[in-house]
């Protein structure tokens, strides 16, 4: 998406990575959010109901650098008491794939952990420690599937489509929380989207009490001074139409829609960047 609409091929591109003002600057586009969503752990442990396994950040952290390399570490005991687990490895699966999910992923992980953060940090794409690299959410998902004992992340719609036990996780409030339209909701409303600049933020270990710690923001991403004003206005129009009207799609997609007061101010950028 980011290519294409900076080479001019396209009305608007797509990203769950938002740029800096810098980008936008040198190449003529403006950005907004669109819709917003969700990145799970999911895990393949036999009987293991969806839920009601418990992750905290650092922990997660931990798993995917291979310091915790087995299902009765002390250290997921202790997170989970009278959950059976495993005495079996843990198999790493991360995207082979640039993608905005590992982008989400890993910046949350950054946050949280030191040890993430010096070690690997974060990106769209980065050096996993260790690991099956899975194409796509799909290819990670169906790697999940296949493989006992294995630990992936996906959006959450692919963790409900496939039928895929996800974690239960501690939030930047200290509460556990699950992944649903609801902590996603509440990780939006508690961040400080006014003082971003471009809508330049990462809403990743939010501090709402009910925020879900790795919500991710889908970007839009339009020229400011576009060849064909018009089409420009209309593709607008549309996205204006969609805020409105598009709350039963974003949810059947397992997303959800924007704030009333984000709205309000990305209708403002526009009307003030977008010619």
């Amino acid at each position: 998406g980011i290519a294409q609409i900076k080479a001019g091929t396209v009305d608007f591109g797509s990203s769950d990575k938002p740029l800096s003002s810098e980008e936008l600057a040198q190449t003529g586009l403006g950005q907004f959010p669109s819709a917003i969503g969700g990145v799970v752990p999911v895990v393949n442990i036999d009987g293991l109901e969806a839920g009601k396994l418990r992750l905290s950040g650092a922990l997660l952290a931990d798993i995917f650098l291979g310091k915790v390399k087995t299902w009765n570490d002390p250290a997921i005991v202790a997170a989970n008491p009278g959950v059976k687990l495993p005495d079996g490895k843990i198999t790493l699966v991360h995207r082979s794939d640039g993608s905005g999910t590992t982008f989400n992923f890993s910046n949350y992980l950054s946050k949280v952990s030191p040890d993430w953060k010096s070690k690997v940090g974060e990106g769209t794409s980065v050096q996993w420690p260790d690991g099956v690299g899975g194409k796509g959410n799909e290819g990670v998902a169906s790697y999940v599937k296949q493989i006992k004992g294995s630990i992936g992340y996906v959006e959450l719609a692919y963790a409900l489509q496939n039928g895929m036990p996800y974690a239960a996780m501690q939030n930047a409030a200290g509460n556990w929380v699950q992944p649903s339209a609801e902590t996603f909701a509440a990780a939006a409303a508690s961040a400080d989207w006014a003082s971003a600049k471009d809508f330049n933020l990462v809403i990743t270990n939010a501090p709402g009490d009910q925020a879900w710690p790795i919500t991710a923001t889908n970007f839009m991403l339009m020229h400011k001074q576009p060849k064909d004003a018009q089409r420009s206005k209309d593709t607008l129009a549309f996205f204006k139409w969609a805020f409105e009207n598009g709350q039963k799609q974003a949810n059947e997609l397992h997303y959800v829609p924007l704030p009333a007061e984000l709205v309000t101010q990305i209708e403002a950028y526009w009307g003030a960047e977008f010619k």
